[in-house]
């Protein structure tokens, strides 16, 4: 019975990222959903979205991500913010910050965001822009973040990580502690959607690692909070390294498992940068696709991931990225690609050991 329950609590949805519109002004090389500055047809409604928040709180209050494409660009964006709020989810936001005025920034907390995350992806303009595809993203994107911060509203810095950028990685913390951001979120490069074209950027395994370590180094002594996503491993890296005091612990990946994507049209993945669609909201309800999906179920055994992911000591707590898998080999079980650690003996996880998972997840939640 103990058992059931933790797996129960283990498998709940912590985190929901919202792609509640793709239209976007930037043009950026890894874009996941390749937006672009245009109307897409068949979005969400209104209506449909209130739906969609009334059947996500039937079974839980995760915290809620409204994401794009630009978030911002959807005029009722501040009603549907407002109606997850009443409805108890801790609501938070990923605009580029070029919408960010100081009028919309106090609608923004009027609607009820707590926080939000803006991407730099450079430590100057040259950089950053380069990979945001606009000539004056950078200044536009701190303009934003400074009247978000004169709201009130604080804010975490994310970076994808690739051959572009690797070199400015400590630069970019740096800037980001600079800036006053509560935390830095580190994305390792997963090659889909426009970023398909972008393989050529992907760091080498060996670098991939090594990287992950500079990251563990960072956090060890940062004075906000450091994480990754897309590089479920850190998880490995830091218990080998046993650094538990001062950084944020890694949760592994969460796709299927805790955290879920919903696309601009209703359907639900995994996660956004695993593209396999495991149901649509206007057939089905979210506890439905949550609990019943096939994709899902199979993203839950992770004992049975194919290769050296299924037998690894630590695939309770990382279990490799499943999108960069799917990416490489068209398998969402296959190993994890770019991990050069070779596993030991594999190891039975016992109910108190899942218990004590799910506790430091409690303790370190996802955003």
């Amino acid at each position: 019975m103990q058992l059931q329950k933790n797996k129960t609590k283990e498998f709940s949805p912590k985190v929901i990222a919202w792609e509640v519109t793709r239209r976007c002004s930037l043009r950026c090389k890894h874009c996941r959903g390749s937006a672009r500055d245009t109307n897409f047809s068949n979005e969400l409604s209104t209506v449909e979205c209130f739906r969609i928040i009334d059947e996500i709180a039937d079974i839980g209050t995760p915290v809620l991500i409204l994401t794009g494409g630009e978030p911002m660009m959807r005029e009722d964006i501040y009603d549907i913010a407002e109606y997850a709020t009443n409805k108890g989810m801790r609501v938070v936001m990923a605009p580029c910050g070029h919408l960010i005025t100081p009028e919309t920034a106090e609608k923004l907390k009027a609607a009820g965001i707590k926080c939000i995350s803006i991407s730099l992806d450079g430590a100057n303009a040259k950089t950053h822009n380069a990979f945001r595809g606009v000539e004056d993203a950078f200044e536009k994107t701190l303009a934003g973040l400074q009247h978000a911060k004169n709201a009130g509203i604080s804010f975490q810095i994310n970076t994808t990580v690739s051959k572009h950028n690797v070199d400015e990685l400590e630069k970019i913390f740096h800037l980001a502690v600079d800036l006053g951001a509560i935390a830095f979120d580190v994305f390792l490069l997963v090659p889909t959607g426009r970023g398909a074209a972008l393989k050529h950027l992907e760091l080498s395994p060996e670098l991939y690692e090594a990287t992950l370590n500079r990251i563990a180094d960072i956090a060890d002594t940062a004075s906000i909070r450091v994480k990754t996503t897309c590089a479920p491993h850190y998880s490995r890296i830091q218990r080998q390294k046993e650094k538990k005091t001062n950084a944020y612990m890694g949760n592994g990946c969460m796709a299927g498992r805790e955290f879920v994507f919903i696309s601009h049209r209703g359907i639900v993945q995994p996660c956004g940068f695993l593209d396999l669609p495991c149901g649509n909201l206007r057939e089905s309800t979210f506890k439905e696709i949550y609990e019943k999906s096939e994709i899902f179920l199979n993203l839950r055994k992770v004992d049975d991931y194919n290769g050296k992911c299924g037998v690894c000591e630590f695939r309770f707590v990382c279990g490799g990225c499943r999108a960069r898998a799917y990416a490489h080999s068209g398998n969402y079980l296959a190993e994890e690609p770019f991990c050069v650690y070779k596993p030991g003996k594999k190891t039975n996880v016992a109910a108190s050991e899942r218990s004590e998972i799910v506790e430091l997840r409690e303790k370190n939640p996802p955003a």
